[in-house]
């Protein structure tokens, strides 16, 4: 499998080979503050499979996770932490170029998650959103 992707400007690209370990669905309150959302998509690649152009910022959001970022526009791409993934690199799912490429296979630290997730696959369905 090779995909693409990359920030919402364009100035970072990257390039993914092989299959992910696991393509996830994050609810932890880290992830939820960094993007700025309920939840976020990531697959877990090892670093080796995954190439960047451009050039990302990283944030140390705790301990040594390292959360990279496009400077221009903001856009995050990437989790690296040594102690949780040794020699591996989240790829935030979003920002594929192919949104169908990677289905979530699992949730991860649902603990944090608020109340009200468990009933998100029960919610009604609007195909576009009523203007």
């Amino acid at each position: 499998m090779a995909l693409e992707g990359g920030c919402h400007c364009g100035a970072v690209r990257y390039a993914l080979e092989g299959e992910p370990e696991h393509s996830a669905l994050c609810l932890c309150t880290d992830c939820r503050k960094a993007a700025g959302a309920h939840l976020v998509g990531w697959a877990l690649f090892r670093q080796d499979q995954v190439s960047v152009s451009g050039t990302t910022r990283a944030y140390n959001s705790s301990g040594d996770i390292e959360r990279h970022f496009c400077q221009e526009c903001g856009t995050g791409l990437f989790y690296l932490s040594e102690s949780i993934f040794p020699g591996k690199i989240d790829v935030q799912t979003a920002t594929l170029d192919d949104p169908e490429a990677l289905a979530p296979q699992l949730w991860v630290q649902a603990a944090d998650a608020p109340s009200w997730a468990g009933g998100i696959t029960n919610l009604p369905r609007f195909d576009r959103y009523p203007v």
